[in-house]
């Protein structure tokens, strides 16, 4: 322990609206130890800074801590440290959150988007290292973006680029938790695919073995489940994973053309769906992006899977905003 005292280390904090993940990371930006936190156990922003209060002083008491970096699933200042507000955590708005922990911890911290994050984490030793043009997407509880552009992390005029999951999919439709209209994240964040299945379920449009998987208890159906179904072939789980996949495409048909990038990583529990959710996605860029810049671009899944948050707010932790 006292050899490990003298070594330095990194903290990095994936902050999602699900769970928090916190990993102690060497000077190599490998995994040392792990923590996971249920974010539905905090449900004020004072109780999550506690919490995460507490962990940091448990690993600072333990080793020697040269920085920490943090992702969080909103929009941020990071120059600031300032979070403006966490569209699927209520209460985050307008919190100087690098401030409040350095006062507590006298440790440097850096705060950033985490999707910006997994991207830093894949250029940095995942599918994006030796890339230069990347478009990272998470697909989970909500829908997150970060843009690799010349081989850097480009953040835009107030830090807010790389939103993909509130391009509006429509002129009009379901309002989206950021406040605008048809949102993709609106149709293929985890619980609106759960919502569609229950809809579906009940008015028994497609046979389905997913109420006996569930018990017809609706509580325990979620994606995971639903993927299960989608790999015994159930046609309704078919269905929902093909609108799912379309949905996907068509927004990232646009950014394909905007964009033109070389690789679209995707990554977050609802990737987990794999082969079928990844080729819709494909077909449909194929289908309604431009020819020249469609047939360039790969589609593929996240290397760094889980620890992508973590690893990124390592890299943030070590090298800084740049």
């Amino acid at each position: 322990m006292e050899k490990l005292k003298r070594n330095k280390f990194y903290i990095g904090i994936d902050v999602g609206a699900t769970r928090i993940k916190l990993g102690l990371l060497d000077s190599n930006l490998k995994i040392i130890k792990k923590i996971e936190l249920e974010t539905k156990n905090y449900p004020t922003k004072e109780s999550l800074i506690l919490a995460l209060k507490d962990k940091i002083s448990f690993l600072k008491n333990n080793f020697k801590i040269k920085a920490i970096g943090i992702g969080v699933p909103g929009l941020v200042n990071p120059h600031k440290g300032l979070i403006y507000y966490l569209v699927n955590i209520p209460g985050w708005k307008n919190v100087y959150l690098k401030k409040i922990l350095e006062g507590f911890l006298n440790i440097p911290v850096v705060i950033d988007n985490d999707v910006n994050l997994m991207a830093l984490a894949e250029l940095h030793s995942g599918r994006a290292k030796g890339k230069k043009n990347v478009i990272c997407l998470t697909l989970g509880t909500g829908v997150g973006g970060g843009l690799i552009l010349e081989g850097k992390l480009y953040r835009g005029a107030s830090f807010s680029a790389g939103e993909i999951g509130h391009i509006p999919l429509n002129e009009e439709g379901p309002k989206c938790n950021c406040g605008g209209i048809a949102c993709l994240e609106r149709y293929v964040g985890n619980r609106y695919i759960v919502e569609r299945a229950k809809e579906e379920i009940k008015n028994k449009t497609f046979p389905s073995l997913i109420p006996e998987l569930i018990k017809n208890d609706f509580s325990k159906l979620d994606p995971e489940i639903l993927s299960f179904a989608l790999k015994k072939n159930d046609p309704l789980a078919k269905k929902i994973w093909e609108e799912t996949g379309r949905k996907i495409g068509i927004a990232l048909s646009g950014v394909v053309n905007l964009l033109n990038p070389e690789m679209i990583i995707i990554g977050g529990g609802v990737s987990g769906v794999g082969k079928f959710l990844f080729e819709t996605i494909r077909k449909t860029i194929k289908e309604r992006a431009m020819s020249v810049p469609a047939k360039k671009v790969k589609v593929v899944s996240a290397k760094l899977k889980n620890n992508a948050g973590i690893i990124g707010a390592g890299v943030l932790a070590k090298e800084g905003i740049r």
